[in-house]
């Protein structure tokens, strides 16, 4: 197979590096700027393209879109006109997504949307655990992930970074990549209301805080707090019930509380981790999760096994994020009827 990734940013190198971690086959690169072509070039050893139309000429089988969520959508229509199979990074806007889902009909070709903590380690565990009923119903939980925003880049200007912009801004990106396994493990969304500002000094003009407060169909009550603040990264999370608790903090494993019991049980992060604290954002990501979903993907073009995360799943979780901003503007609770993808 041959894979074309559009935009060699740090999320478009490290798809190449998963790719050729998978020996998935040929990969091509496509990026205007000749700064991050050239790198590409001399690390990886790939050929890259300054104009897309030359890199679409070389034929790739499939096409992975990690530019800046703006830009997504563009891509991915090009793709689907062209009859390619292609995969996008975490999603922000659902604008143009009813375009998309309805040009993809009829063509036999794999659309994925990231999902990527789906594939991380330690949610497969809490989906696991939930599943299996653990602790029981889960009724509420409290779950908070912040990092101070310069320290998402440290090797650029923050203020360059789309994530400083205000319809591609940090918090905005980060409700959904995070929605998207919390409703994978706790169930469709029916209300949310949100409170989100801008609170920081830093010299951006997008929301660095939102708090969210939802209501699952199964009447689970939950609250997530994410920010752009916090100088430690954090993502902690408490599921509680009636039965018992399950915990964790990101880099540290998972626990869980029995109250029948009335004992912990640990679990790593990653296997064989030691479960020490991490000491900045960039050590705790690992490629695991990465790699593990560049397979899904290379699987789902090359072997049909089926999607996990469709783009009318994306749609439904970029619903509940313009819910929740909408409830910030209005103050009032939303309740979420349908799917927006207008």
């Amino acid at each position: 197979m041959k894979f074309l990734i559009i935009g060699l940013g740090s999320m478009g190198k490290r798809r190449i590096r998963n790719l050729q971690h998978l020996q998935a086959g040929e990969i091509i690169g496509f990026e205007l700027r000749e700064d991050r072509r050239k790198e590409v070039e001399e690390t990886y050893g790939i050929k890259t393209f300054g104009a897309i139309d030359r890199a679409l000429s070389e034929n790739p089988d499939a096409i992975i879109i990690s530019t800046p969520p703006d830009r997504h959508h563009e891509y991915a229509m090009l793709a689907a006109k062209n009859h390619k199979h292609f995969f996008t990074e975490a999603n922000i806007t659902s604008r143009g997504m009813a375009d998309l889902i309805e040009l993809c009909k009829g063509k036999n070709i794999v659309a994925a949307p990231s999902c990527t903590m789906r594939f991380h380690p330690a949610i497969k565990k809490i989906k696991e655990l939930v599943d299996a009923g653990t602790i029981g119903p889960v009724l509420t939980f409290i779950y908070h992930v912040g990092m101070y925003l310069p320290d998402w880049h440290p090797w650029e200007d923050y203020r360059t970074f789309y994530v400083s912009k205000k319809e591609t801004g940090a918090c905005r990106e980060i409700v959904p990549y995070e929605l998207g396994w919390i409703t994978w493990v706790l169930g469709d969304v029916t209300q949310v209301s949100c409170m989100r500002g801008k609170l920081t000094t830093l010299e951006t003009d997008i929301d660095d805080a939102y708090q969210l407060l939802i209501k699952f169909e199964t009447g689970t009550l939950g609250h997530m707090l994410v920010d752009a603040i916090s100088r430690v990264p954090y993502r902690s999370l408490r599921l509680i019930s009636e039965e018992g608790v399950i915990t964790w903090e990101w880099g540290n494993g998972i626990r869980v509380y029995t109250a029948k019991d009335k004992t912990w049980k640990e679990y790593p992060e990653y296997p064989g981790a030691t479960g020490t604290t991490m000491k900045n954002y960039d050590q705790k990501i690992k490629e695991e999760p990465y790699i593990e979903e560049m397979k899904r993907f290379v699987d789902m073009v090359a072997k049909g096994t089926k999607n996990q995360y469709t783009l009318l799943d994306d749609a439904k979780i970029l619903h509940i994020l313009e819910s929740a901003e909408k409830s910030s503007d209005t103050g009032n609770h939303i309740n979420l009827l349908g799917v927006s993808g207008e």
